[in-house]
């Protein structure tokens, strides 16, 4: 019997498409049926489709689903296993490509590597996000692998918001916006606001201001059976939007509450490469690491140890 992968890639990169070109046959001659998300590429390969509208039991059967691009396209696929077993493998074919397993000039090893199953299955948290809008009885229900951002509708003016922590308030400012992020995504958006790096096997929570005109205003790391609650004041000047992952966006009025916990279900990715996560900080963010001479063994010199 067969057994079947989805390859998920950006049809509108000559890259993305190259790579296609390369991985489908050397997916079938590894005894694969392969199956694309991308119905233009899939009549030209000869391969079948994968049914969005129908992802749960499209995927039903599949070992692995496959992506070729960068980060962008491996949160796509995201909403794609999400709640699901099934284990994403990224080929990174983007520029960092930080949630990306392997790189395009592996590609043919990454097939030979899943072929003979020589794969681990590392599981990510994720955040469940609900949303409650003033005037609105059903709330929004969301999830983010990386975060759940929430940011000013207005470019010109400020968002006021109120911050709790376990049913407590915290503090309460203007700013820009708030990123509340996995380990996962402290990488991303968090990082790029000044948030700490936190390694993927911590399971904690991350919340991180955007240019806050406060005194107390900065990163707060939670436990897991820990909750955020953002609120847009009713004194705020300006509505907010919540966007999760950079992909999905909710309108947030005056009134409106984000809670953020850490979710039931986590992602799924198969992993090849068993590096310690700071040798990725380092190849990733290209870190200088000159100098490094790593542990004194040498018997003449004390080390401290007893």
């Amino acid at each position: 019997m067969s057994r079947k992968i989805l390859v998920v890639t950006h049809g509108g990169r000559h890259e993305a498409v190259v790579g296609l070109r390369e991985a489908v046959p050397e997916l079938r001659s590894a005894g694969f049926e392969v199956l694309l998300d991308d119905h233009a590429l899939a009549d030209d390969l000869g391969t079948p489709t994968f049914e969005l509208d129908h992802a749960r039991s499209s995927l039903r059967g599949t070992e692995l689903v496959m992506v070729l691009g960068g980060d962008g396209t491996i949160l796509r696929a995201a909403e794609i296993t999400h709640g699901t077993p099934v284990p994403l493998l990224g080929v990174n074919l983007g520029h960092v490509g930080f949630l990306a397993e392997s790189e395009r000039e592996d590609l043919r090893e990454a097939v030979r590597r899943v072929a003979a199953h020589d794969y681990v299955v590392e599981e990510r948290g994720v955040l469940d996000v609900t949303v409650h809008r003033p005037g609105t009885d059903e709330p929004v229900r969301d999830w983010a692998l990386n975060e759940a951002t929430i940011e000013k509708n207005e470019r010109t003016r400020m968002i006021e918001v109120a911050i709790e922590v376990d049913g407590r308030p915290l503090s309460s400012f203007g700013c820009d916006g708030v990123v509340m992020a996995t380990a996962t995504g402290s990488t991303a958006h968090a990082f790029s606001a000044g948030g700490p790096v936190m390694w993927p096997d911590v399971d904690a929570k991350l919340l991180v201001p955007l240019s806050a005109h406060a005194l107390f205003a900065r990163p707060l790391v939670v436990g897991p059976r820990s909750q955020f609650a953002v609120e847009v004041a009713t004194r705020s000047g300006a509505e907010g939007v919540l966007i999760t992952d950079g992909r999905r966006r909710t309108e947030l009025p005056v009134g409106s509450r984000v809670e953020v916990r850490t979710g039931a279900v986590p992602l799924r990715f198969a992993r090849l490469n068993q590096a310690p996560f700071t040798d990725r900080l380092v190849s990733k963010f290209s870190l200088p690491v000159v100098g490094w001479r790593g542990a004194l063994d040498r018997p003449d010199v004390d080390t401290g140890k007893r």
